[in-house]
């Protein structure tokens, strides 16, 4: 809610059912008017977003190298477009929506414990066979 240009985008997207899809996992989501992400169950899609690493510890060494898993894309091209823009300028600040929930310094204690063990699963992919070690990413 803190970015209205990401909310503008949603609004004017509302209505569109977006899936994700990894294995067995389905998440529906839905824009809702005021320009935010609804869940549901859905009839269809208008765009179907499946991520087709199947591998877990393959997704999160990607993810945690800040890299986007590869995805097929079925679908509405524009809403693929403004969701493809959300991902790459909206950064979610964790760390401060935890602390509305239950409070400033548990906040900071999640997040910190949460940073050291991205950072340990980073040192752990680094450590793979056949890891550039120079640019932080696995070959």
């Amino acid at each position: 809610m803190s970015e209205p240009e990401a909310l503008a985008r949603l609004a004017r997207q509302k209505g569109q059912r977006i899936e994700l899809v990894w294995e067995r996992v389905q998440l529906q989501l839905t824009p809702t008017p005021a320009g935010l992400l609804e869940r549901g169950r859905l009839d269809g899609f208008d765009l179907r977003l499946t991520v087709t690493e199947a591998s877990p510890l393959s997704l999160a060494s990607s993810l945690a190298r800040g890299d986007k898993p590869k995805v097929r894309i079925e679908g509405d091209v524009q809403l693929a477009a403004e969701i493809n823009w959300l991902i790459d300028h909206v950064r979610w600040d964790a760390e401060e929506d935890l602390a509305r929930l239950i409070g400033d310094v548990a906040a900071h204690t999640l997040a910190k414990t949460a940073r050291k063990a991205l950072e340990a699963l980073r040192g752990f992919v680094a450590r793979r066979p056949g890891a550039d070690l120079r640019r932080g990413s696995a070959a």
